[in-house]
């Protein structure tokens, strides 16, 4: 088992994701944990995080489990919390480094960068750095403003990477992880999805009891899986709850209707396009939508649920951990900047009364998609595109109405067939249509005519952390523009956004 020690750092979760992903067993500990339980672990990797370590408060590091003579590995903060302790010195750089840079290999290190090229890419941010080794150590890598971008020590036991092998921008990260893990750590691979079934149904069960408990079900993949694994722990101590708000997309509510079915517990479907439109009426702004929608959901919800005996004492939800991260928080409870409010992160109301069950709040949508099919589901259901709570009243950059929905509805079922029938519906993690709602002119027969435009996202990821956007065949998005402006009324423009994440979010709202 591989110790991550978190320091506050918004990858600490996804550095744990890598090493599951290699097939061994992983536990994401704060930086509080007790030296014993460190020692039972075969490695440990320090996460980075946004403190100095001088700050007043910063989290700090027993220097005991430095000396247990298991192999440790400090990213970032983690290397700099490492060297501060064993004599090194951290100091402010003259210039921060943040995003892809050029990293070069001393040639020292032959076990954590064996098989780079001397030269690769790396995803550095920070603006401390060592300045100065602890004694016994080495510099096995720079940059052009970090003379000391890796290190490691003699013994070949304590490493150092002042960037971050988690992200996918790290030409290598993979690699170097494997490397520690296996041919440093001589870990063994332990760890499979179906131990995660077997580990979430023990901790629902131990959770609820033979409390009653009722899910939110969106229809997005992540609320789907999280009501199967449920109702494979408590079967019909759960009731599923779909609230149709009319931001759907199309034929959503009977494809939820339709999987619900298949689920071991009660169901109860409730109607509300009208209340959600009115509410929506007049607003433009994203996060505002966001928070509207989130408010009257509880609202139908609470309501819908009253009448449920027993009475439910747990609320599940498909939360997964990129919602816990765009909204904040940390397990250490360090601060995180808000990127976009969940409206079921932060957003349920504090007199909330049941207790929140979240089995999928420290899993990535892949492992989510991994969990799904090992639970038996469909891997169509498995693997159908990610769908926020607020549904396409966010893929609307502006005011929502039920004319704008339908086209946006009609747009991205465009979309959504065009990819499969290409039979790329599996390269990518995520495509669908944004509605921008200002008119532009154009061309219908001999007329003049103003209408929306349609915008296409494509991206390619792994986590959400970080994404790329995707390289459809030009055949293919020339056949997307003439469907969509052809079929859907309304539309006389079709958009394609190249933006990768950083900088872009995936939803525009």
């Amino acid at each position: 088992m591989v110790a991550v020690i978190d320091f506050g750092s918004q990858y600490s979760q996804l550095i744990a994701r890598r090493v599951r992903a290699f097939g061994v067993k992983t536990q994401l500990v704060p930086y509080t944990a007790p030296v014993l339980e460190i020692k039972k672990t075969q490695a440990i990797i320090l996460s980075g995080g946004p403190n100095s370590v001088y700050d007043d408060g910063a989290p700090h590091l027993n220097r005991k489990i430095l000396n247990l003579g298991l192999p440790v590995l400090g990213i970032c903060y983690g290397m700099q919390i490492m060297a501060k302790i064993l004599g090194g010195r951290v100091s402010a750089g003259e210039q921060a480094e943040y995003g892809p840079t050029a990293m070069m290999s001393s040639g020292q290190d032959k076990k954590l960068f064996h098989g780079l090229p001397k030269q690769s890419t790396v995803w550095m941010s920070h603006g401390d750095l060592v300045t100065k080794l602890p004694r016994g150590f080495a510099a096995i890598a720079r940059t052009e403003h970090s003379p000391i971008a890796a290190m490691a020590d003699k013994r070949g036991k304590l490493y150092g990477l002042q960037f971050h092998p988690e992200v996918e921008h790290t030409q290598y990260g993979n690699l170097i992880l494997q490397n520690f893990i296996f041919s440093i750590a001589h870990c063994r691979k332990d760890w499979h999805p179906h131990n995660l079934v077997e580990q979430k149904i023990k901790e629902i069960k131990k959770t609820v009891g033979t409390s009653h408990v009722i899910s939110a079900v969106s229809g997005g993949v992540d609320s789907t899986v999280t009501t199967a694994l449920v109702s494979r722990a408590i079967g019909q101590n759960l009731t599923a709850v779909f609230v149709d708000h009319g931001l759907m997309r199309k034929n959503e509510p009977e494809e939820v209707g339709r999987i619900l079915r298949h689920l071991d517990c009660r169901i109860k479907i409730i109607r509300a396009e009208k209340q959600f439109l009115q509410k929506l009426k007049g607003v433009t702004f994203g996060e505002e939508k966001r928070k509207i929608i989130g408010k009257e959901f509880i609202k139908t919800f609470q309501k819908a649920t009253a009448t449920i005996r027993p009475r439910p004492k747990f609320l599940a939800q498909g939360t997964i951990h990129s919602d816990v991260i765009e909204s904040a928080s940390s397990s250490t409870g360090q601060a995180a900047q808000v990127i976009k409010s969940h409206h079921n992160v932060g957003g349920l109301p504090k007199n909330l009364k049941w207790q929140l069950l979240e089995p999928l709040r420290d899993l990535f949508k892949d492992e989510v998609r991994e969990l799904g099919e090992a639970l038996g589901l469909p891997k169509h259901l498995v693997w159908r595109q990610p769908f926020p709570g607020p549904g396409l009243a966010i893929r609307i950059a502006g005011e929502v109405t039920k004319e704008k929905l339908k086209i946006l509805g009609e747009a991205d079922a465009i979309v959504q067939d065009e990819i499969k029938r290409s039979g790329l519906q599996y390269e990518f993690y995520h495509y669908f249509a944004q509605l921008l709602s200002l008119k532009t002119v154009g061309v219908a027969g001999d007329q003049r005519k103003y209408a929306y435009p349609i915008v296409v996202r494509v991206i390619t990821s792994s986590d959400i952390m970080t994404a790329d956007w995707g390289r459809l065949p030009h055949k293919l998005l020339a056949k997307l523009s003439w469907r969509i402006t052809n079929e859907v009324p309304g539309v006389v423009r079709v958009l394609y956004d190249i933006t990768s994440k950083p900088p872009a979010t995936t939803e525009w709202e």
